[in-house]
């Protein structure tokens, strides 16, 4: 959480923060879902979701590569 805060240089870095954000996410749901003996359709569901959100990421970091060359994030008018 830290590196999402203060480095924001690369976009690849807060591509990675984000993960681990979303990593720690899913274990919190994976034990909050073991001990109230719920489904693993919600954890299926979350995983689907963070699989397509890793490739949405992956592919707007690849174009972006392509169009500009680097991925700073301050060259960026977002």
């Amino acid at each position: 959480v830290f590196t999402f805060v203060s480095n924001r240089k690369h976009l690849l870095s807060i591509l990675l923060s984000l993960e681990y954000i979303v990593l720690r996410l899913f274990f919190l749901l994976f034990i909050y879902l073991n001990i109230y003996n719920y489904e693993n359709f919600f954890r299926i569901i979350f995983l689907t979701f963070r699989v397509c959100e890793g490739a949405l990421g992956l592919s707007i970091l690849v174009s972006i590569i392509r169009t500009h060359g680097n991925d700073y994030f301050q060259r960026f008018n977002i």
